[in-house]
């Protein structure tokens, strides 16, 4: 998909396996990758298994760490054999940094072995992501593969609202959060993941609708449309129009940019934090209909903000502090349900307690800041616009979608993984050659399965 030969030109794909074995082998890795984020090893999890309710990916069993192990391997394998390898874990310096920096600040968490396996494993999901999107050898691959997966994952939730309603519907037999039942959640473990994979499906089904297919595509933004409204997920189902139009002005309007993206991370994080602070800005937003806890999130948030404070330099560790010995050695007791809560639910709160100011801002600044210039360059070139357009949805939903929830760096389930594609496809659009397909007769006249730059 991406090529870093000059237009015209195929970059070496597989340079061992000929053209039949190299597309069978990148459509099974880039399933392979889509489906262990999408659907994991164990769809349907049982709502009252222990293993949910641990932070931070917690349950991470050993076959699942062979299969990232052996998946990411494969992955290099095949990637490092192609000329595009050069965009791979791009830009890497500033990752690098980033890095250490984690690094550095979980030598001082209450368990430093299980944050640096945390790191490792935040690598190799952030690998994964990176690599997926060199294994396509044209658009039209990337469309078709991305087509198949997502009618899978779809199709398979709504087996489970059909098949198995007790393990893809909430219930009132599920040991936490009995007030979500009747919410689907397909094959996801909690309503607020499938509702947000239902935005990025919405998202990519609106792209294989002009890209690929009118029928295909219209089919995936129905289904996903009235999943999501079934989630019961008001925040991500209020999100995605909203988006939407955010994004079309963010196409068309260069000027207002940096105003929709930092102004608008800025003004809901201040009104949010605000909100577990201040008791006028409860009563204000009481006063206008909407909830000033955020479902009970404040409590969690007013923790958060507290904890900062103590270790403002390192923060507590990778993943070291919510469900651990330091949440308690800072002051906080069971008097609280807050303090059973995984992660902060805030993705930029999150930073500062896993590594500080300092992680804070790496953090930022690659999530935020250098996608925002990514996608300027990208709007600006001659790159495919319908490519460039999808990954600034993924990318804008998952940075407001952070101010609710934690995404960041969860290594499992489609959120972070699907974020990552966007961020990292950014880049390639910004940087690198998109090239298509030519028709079979241009292939086997010129013998090169790939043509010029795509308009």
């Amino acid at each position: 998909m991406y090529s870093a030969a000059p237009y015209g030109q195929a970059p070496t794909a597989f340079p061992v396996t000929g053209p039949p074995a190299a597309r069978l082998l990148t459509a099974a890795l880039f399933l392979g990758v889509f489906f262990y984020f999408w659907i994991g090893l164990d769809p349907f999890p049982n709502p009252n298994a222990v293993d949910l309710k641990t932070p931070y990916g917690g349950s991470s069993n050993r076959l699942n760490q062979i299969v990232v192990v052996l998946m990411s391997g494969a992955l290099l394998w095949v990637i490092l054999g192609k000329a595009n390898r050069r965009y791979l874990l791009c830009p890497r310096v500033l990752l690098l940094v980033m890095l250490a920096w984690f690094c550095f600040a979980s030598l001082f968490a209450g368990d430093p072995a299980t944050a640096f396996r945390r790191i490792v494993f935040a690598i190799l999901v952030c690998c994964s992501s990176s690599a997926i999107l060199l294994l396509p050898k044209s658009r039209e691959q990337f469309t078709n593969l991305m087509a198949i997966g997502l009618c899978l994952v779809i199709g398979f939730s709504y087996y489970g609202i059909v098949a198995l309603p007790h393990l893809a519907i909430h219930q009132l037999t599920d040991s936490l959060e009995k007030n979500l039942a009747g919410d689907w959640r397909g094959l996801m473990g909690h309503k607020n993941i499938a509702a947000a994979a239902m935005v990025f499906s919405v998202f990519f089904g609106l792209y294989i609708l002009r890209a690929r297919s009118a029928l295909i595509g219209g089919v995936i933004v129905v289904l996903a449309t009235i999943f999501l409204w079934k989630s019961g997920s008001k925040t991500s189902f209020a999100m995605m129009p909203a988006v939407l139009a955010l994004v079309w002005i963010f196409e068309n309007v260069r000027l207002l940019r940096p105003v929709i993206v930092v102004g608008g991370l800025v003004l809901i994080n201040t009104l949010l934090i605000s909100a577990a602070a201040s008791e006028t800005v409860q009563q204000l937003l009481a006063s206008v209909g909407i909830d000033p806890t955020f479902t009970d999130r404040t409590a969690i948030w007013s923790i958060t903000l507290q904890v900062i404070g103590q270790n403002p330099v390192t923060g507590f560790g990778f993943q070291s502090f919510w469900q651990t010995e330091a949440l308690f050695r800072s002051g906080y007791s069971l008097h609280s349900w807050a303090v059973t809560a995984a992660n902060s639910h805030n993705g930029y709160l999150e930073q500062f307690v896993n590594a500080g100011v300092p992680g804070f801002l790496l953090v930022i600044s690659w999530l935020v800041f250098l996608p925002l210039g990514y996608a300027n360059r990208a709007l600006a070139g001659t790159n495919n616009k319908l490519v460039t357009r999808l990954f600034i949805r993924i990318w804008m939903f998952s940075l407001f979608f952070a101010c609710l929830e934690s995404p960041f760096f969860g290594n499992s389930g489609p959120i972070w993984f699907t974020m990552l594609v966007g961020v990292f496809g950014l880049r390639l659009q910004a940087f690198a050659h998109l090239i298509e397909e030519t028709p079979a007769k241009a292939v086997a006249s010129s013998g090169s399965p790939l043509a010029t730059n795509a308009r």
